[in-house]
């Protein structure tokens, strides 16, 4: 059995019903120049009792699809945001 992929990211959209946009951010060196870039990727995750909301930190882990773009299921919500 092959290991899932997990990432740690931050929530930019929780507008959906059970789906929120979760934020993957990464760092990478230009090939050539050599200075540090910050790339971000968007994933669609499932959130089934709609409790990550925007500015979340979140653990999210591959699951099978569940809808066309949605793949990951968020596991755990590392750091709650500050309600204002």
């Amino acid at each position: 059995m092959s290991a899932k992929a997990h990432f740690t990211g931050k929530i930019v959209r929780d507008k959906m019903n059970k789906t929120v946009v979760v934020a993957v951010e990464r760092r990478e060196r230009h090939p050539l120049y050599g200075k540090g870039m910050r790339k971000t990727t968007t994933f669609l995750a499932h959130d089934e009792e709609n409790t990550a909301k925007v500015g979340d930190t979140v653990d999210i882990a591959e699951s099978r699809p569940l809808s066309r773009r949605k793949r990951w299921v968020v596991t755990r919500v590392l750091i709650r945001a500050e309600q204002i």
